[in-house]
């Protein structure tokens, strides 16, 4: 049987190439996989809902697909696995059990890849950090104090301590993009629409949420969403067509890109001196490797996009609890839900039809002033987060300002949203650790539809300083 530790940190793509030579069978590699988990889970509380026989037992069946045998896990929000619970973090749904697979999960499973469970998430992803009161916090694996992020926080803290490569991760507000700065990986949001939602919906917030994966590397990614990526039957739209497998465009020549760089957000948050610091190294690698580096940004007001936004996230919010509240056939009430969580739903309840599609059309226009920027640039460079990881309980909302974490939010998250209103495909890449050894993503936004120049400038970006071989101190 293959050591747990001697296949921990290949990516992917390495552990399929693995099971399809015969070095190792697809049972050993779940095993190892399995075997980690239960080691370092007990720290990190990454892993919720263990699959592990429902995991074997498919990697000692017939396995085909491109990842065919390589373990992966899914984030306990919109990936319904018929017959695993999905609680989304809240014990309002902790009963609730799916009777059928998501589009996306069919597709991830018939890559070949094997779910070993669902990752922990901050009650139905509302927060930039994993601390749901019914599972309890996920830990960052550079520093057990500090958050993972979130909401896909379970997801990263487990690729980055190596209990599997890569895991499904979703995105409404940063919620890929914030974990992989938390925990070092390489986190990518597709285009609006690349990858499907249904069948249950069609789109969530309007198009805000997208959904993908963290992954140790960026072919991984790249292979993952040619696996995923499509619209399903129905779809209500869908993003414009790769010109090739995104797999190829990981090692092509990005060309000289012109790449637009700003370290201070449209909301006027003053960002950490760790985070300008990591955007300013970054635009010095990318004008080392050749690109055109200019200091500009789009002009967004702030305070107008972030009230917009606001009113789109507590009408989802509202949207999500009465969806789940006529799926359990339960009334919701105010004990069964984390403070901060009923506060915003009652403020979605009170917001009106017409304040919402006012909202939805502020966030479209500010998309189209977002779109004529890039006629001028190809990519735009700005920090993933205004700090660094920040301690555990830092969004604890008391009783007196239950909507203190989402207020508190706006200072940790003032670029990531920007791209889940206006759709465009963004990254997190893990180029820059500072003097304390955390790692502090750098991000870089595409044009719509233009995942491509993002993989070919990532892939530069990652043979130039490579971050495969960096490891959590904490579980070494």
């Amino acid at each position: 049987m293959v050591k747990p530790d001697e296949v921990a940190f290949l990516d992917a793509i390495a552990q399929a190439d693995l099971v399809r030579r015969g070095e190792v069978k697809a049972a050993e590699l779940v095993d190892a996989a399995i075997e980690r988990i239960e080691r370092s889970n007990p720290t990190l509380n990454a892993v919720i809902t263990p699959l592990y026989e429902e995991g074997r037992a498919i990697a000692r069946g017939q396995l085909d697909g491109p990842f065919a045998g390589v373990p992966f896990l899914l984030k306990d929000i919109r990936a319904s696995y018929g017959g695993v619970r999905m609680a989304c973090g809240s014990a309002f749904l902790q009963d609730f059990v799916p009777r059928w697979d998501c589009e996306l999960v069919v597709r991830l499973k018939r890559a070949g890849l094997v779910i070993l469970g669902k990752s922990n998430t901050p009650e139905f992803g509302l927060l930039p950090t994993t601390e749901p009161r019914l599972f309890g916090p996920t830990c960052n694996p550079w520093d057990l104090s500090l958050t993972a992020g979130g909401s896909s926080g379970g997801a990263a803290a487990a690729v980055a301590a190596g209990l599997v490569p890569a895991a499904h991760a979703s995105d409404g507000g940063g919620s890929i993009r914030i974990p992989a700065s938390c925990c070092g990986l390489f986190g990518l949001k597709p285009t609006r629409a690349r990858n499907p939602l249904g069948p249950g919906v069609g789109d969530v917030m309007s198009g805000l949420v997208v959904e993908h994966a963290v992954t140790r590397t960026v072919r991984d990614s790249a292979a993952l969403l040619d696996v995923t990526a499509g619209p399903d039957m129905g779809d209500p739209y869908c993003a414009p067509p790769p010109g090739r497998p995104f797999l190829k465009e990981v090692g092509a020549p990005p060309g000289r890109l012109r790449i637009a760089y700003t370290t201070t957000p449209p909301s006027g948050v003053v960002v950490h001196a760790d985070c300008v610091s990591a955007v300013r190294d970054a635009a010095t690698l990318c004008a080392d490797l050749g690109h055109e580096l200019v200091e500009a940004a789009p002009s967004v007001d702030g305070t107008v996009m972030a009230r917009a936004f606001a009113i789109l996230w507590a009408g989802g919010c509202a949207w999500t609890i009465d969806s789940a509240a006529a799926v359990m056939s339960k009334t919701p009430t105010a004990d069964q839900f984390e403070l901060s969580t009923w506060a915003l739903y009652e403020i979605g309840q009170r917001r009106s039809a017409s304040e919402y599609l006012l909202a939805l059309t502020t966030l479209q226009r500010i998309a189209r002033e977002v779109a004529r920027f890039f006629l001028d640039y190809d990519v735009w460079l700005t920090p993933t987060l205004g700090e660094p990881p920040v301690l555990l309980g830092t969004f604890d909302s008391p009783p007196d300002n239950p909507l203190y974490g989402h207020s508190r939010a706006g200072d940790f998250v003032p670029f990531t949203p920007i791209c889940n209103a206006t759709g465009q495909p963004a990254m997190s890449v893990p180029l820059f650790w500072n003097a304390e050894g955390l790692p502090i993503g750098t991000h870089f936004v595409g044009r719509f539809g233009d995942e491509a120049t993002l993989f070919r400038l990532a892939a530069q970006l990652e043979e130039a300083r490579p971050w495969v071989s960096r490891r959590p101190p904490t579980l070494a």
